[in-house]
């Protein structure tokens, strides 16, 4: 069965409400690999203890999040040979430690890059605060069908990826290790993929063995950035965007690299240390 371009894009956006307590923002900073190796590194306690907790601004990528959709039969979509291509991320405002939030999941557009090579299909929510309405932040990620491509659909009109420097290091960089069983936690935040835990989902998908979350090496990465430009104070980041290149395998150590452009504007890179292999890559970085 062909994937169906016309059904899903008219599907009807279905919001999604969803109500988070201290000990979810914890659990998703421990998906995140904060406190490894060093659960007492007060950079990483101010995540993962209730006595002064802030939420990682890249929660807002598991908030309202509604599932995974794209696996129905209906669609017409081979899920298990589905990767996530691109996530980008608007911040209005600091995300609460706990509270209620609304978001409706839009399929802006898909674009068929023919038989052998796939389809793209980007999607967008808006994440409010449900007692206020305030816009918290704003949430793309787009879709790489690999199985799906050749359905007539469109070709041209994607969104550009933002060039890295390849004509000089990176001004900044820095070293975070992820644990093991890292795809194990971070799934708990509602990700539930089972290419991140079954190992015969992995086969099917050309995988020696399941593979991390492509939103867990995001927040990695996120941790990162505001370590390395934010002072580490959350309230600051306002903008990140980057392009999956490659899987990690949990238990890998991820290499962010930052290139400065401008006045609280930044392009973004991240390797594996171990294979020394670029994992996400055309990224942006805003913060104030």
């Amino acid at each position: 069965m062909p994937l169906d371009y016309d059904l899903l894009m008219s599907l009807p956006p279905e919001e999604v409400r969803q109500s988070y307590t201290a000990r979810d923002t914890i659990l998703y900073a421990l998906g995140v690999a904060a406190g490894v190796p060093d659960p007492l590194d007060p950079g990483d306690l101010k995540y993962t203890y209730e006595a002064d907790l802030h939420a990682l601004p890249t929660m807002a990528v598991v908030l309202a999040y509604p599932g995974v959709w794209l696996m129905e039969p209906r669609f017409g979509i081979t899920w298990h040979k589905v990767l996530h291509g691109e996530q980008t991320l608007r911040l209005h405002r600091p995300l609460p430690v706990e509270g209620t939030v609304v978001a409706a999941t839009v399929i802006d557009a898909i674009y068929d890059k023919g038989a052998d090579k796939g389809a793209v299909l980007y999607t967008r929510r808006d994440i409010r605060d449900a007692a206020t309405g305030e816009l918290l932040a704003t949430v793309g990620q787009s879709a790489f069908l690999r199985g799906d491509g050749g359905f007539g659909g469109k070709a041209d009109g994607a969104p550009k990826p933002h060039p890295v420097p390849d004509d000089r290091p990176p001004d900044l960089t820095l070293d975070l290790p992820t644990r093991p069983e890292q795809a194990l936690i971070y799934r708990l935040s509602g990700d539930w993929n089972p290419l991140h835990v079954d190992p015969g989902v992995a086969a099917l998908a050309r995988f020696s063995r399941p593979i991390l979350h492509g939103l867990c090496t995001y927040g990695v990465a996120g941790r990162a950035v505001l370590r390395l430009l934010c002072g580490n104070d959350p309230a600051r980041l306002r903008r990140l965007d980057g392009r999956f290149s490659a899987p990690v395998f949990p238990g890998e150590t991820i290499r962010t690299e930052i290139w400065h452009e401008g006045p609280g504007r930044a392009a973004l890179r991240a390797r594996v240390v171990e294979r020394d292999l670029v994992v996400l890559t055309n990224g942006v970085v805003e913060w104030v």
